[in-house]
């Protein structure tokens, strides 16, 4: 026979379940307490980039709407590429979006993958999805992550079977001015 107890928990525990915040909602809470803010970065130590080298590194989380965050990354003076995150069903898309300078997209852009997993509070992974495949195919075997670990926002990228790798180190305890819009932005 079952303690009372027994059947209580056996009772409760889909409804304390329901009600623990789930990881991906944890990242995504922590993201958006990011915005309208921007942050300096580099390049984690032994990676080297040929776009990045050498260049002001900065993130601005400057849209957070219902479901959707964008994160503007400037390299240098290029303000091409914009990071959208977006949050369906409890997972988490990352997309990249690139730009010319007069707005127009980029032959490569919106290019990315969705979380396969509720991940984990401060970690998301993002494989290359079918569309990143057909558009882009040596990008198929691309995995991003971000990060927001001890005030450490890192955006990475590993490409499966080669020697590719980025990863970008953001200092969260250091606010920066606010750059310009990014190209191509409507506000």
């Amino acid at each position: 026979m079952k303690s009372v107890f027994t059947v209580l928990m056996l009772w409760l525990t889909p409804v304390l379940y329901a009600q623990k915040v789930q990881p991906a909602e944890e990242f995504w809470q922590q993201l958006q307490q990011l915005c309208g803010k921007s942050f300096e970065g580099r390049l984690k130590p032994g990676i080297s980039h040929p776009d990045f080298n050498d260049k002001k590194l900065v993130m601005h989380v400057r849209a957070c709407e219902p479901g959707r965050i964008r994160i503007p990354f400037y390299v240098g003076d290029n303000r091409s590429r914009t990071w959208v995150l977006t949050k369906e069903n409890g997972m988490i898309t990352l997309k990249h979006d690139h730009r010319h300078e007069d707005g127009s997209e980029d032959e490569i852009t919106q290019y990315g993958g969705t979380a396969t997993n509720a991940g984990f509070a401060d970690m998301q992974v993002f494989p290359a999805d079918k569309e990143t495949a057909e558009r882009i195919g040596y990008a198929s075997g691309n995995v991003w992550w971000i990060t927001l670990k001890e005030m450490v926002f890192s955006y990475n990228l590993k490409r499966i079977g080669s020697d590719r790798e980025i990863s970008v180190l953001f200092d969260l305890s250091n606010e920066v001015p606010e750059p310009p819009a990014p190209w191509g932005w409507v506000e």
